[in-house]
C-alpha cells in the first residue's frame, strides 16, 4: 500500500479549498527500460471526494499526470470541522483513502 496523502481543506468565506499531495509513481506505459521494454502501466484513474457522505468531486486521471502529482479543488457548502474524505484508485485495482477536517 502506498503512503497516505497529505490533505488539507480550509475554509474561507463560504468555500473549502482541499489541497491534496498523492503518493504514487504514476507509470505510464510510456516509460521503458533497458532489459525489460516497456514497463507495466499503473496510474491512478478515478479520484472521489466526499464532504460528509456527500459527494462534491468524481474525476478521471490519465496516464500524463506525473509521479507524486498535487491536485486540488474548491466546493461550497461545508462547515467548519465537516470531514473531507478523498479516495484514489489505480490500474493495479488498488485504492486508498484518507479523511481530514475542514479548518479556517
Amino acid at each position: 500500500m502506498a503512503e497516505p496523502m497529505k490533505i488539507r481543506a480550509t475554509l474561507t468565506g463560504d468555500t473549502v479549498e482541499v489541497k491534496i499531495l498523492f503518493r504514487h509513481p504514476m507509470i505510464s506505459h510510456l516509460r521503458w527500460t533497458s532489459s525489460l521494454g516497456s514497463l507495466p502501466t499503473q496510474i491512478i484513474e478515478t479520484i472521489s471526494g466526499t464532504c460528509n457522505g456527500r459527494l462534491v468531486l468524481f474525476m478521471h486521471f490519465g496516464f500524463s499526470v506525473s509521479r507524486d502529482p498535487f491536485f486540488s479543488f474548491k466546493f461550497k457548502g461545508a462547515s467548519l470541522g465537516d470531514e473531507v474524505e478523498v479516495t484514489w484508485l489505480d490500474s493495479d485495482g488498488e485504492t486508498q483513502t484518507n479523511r481530514t477536517r475542514v479548518v479556517g
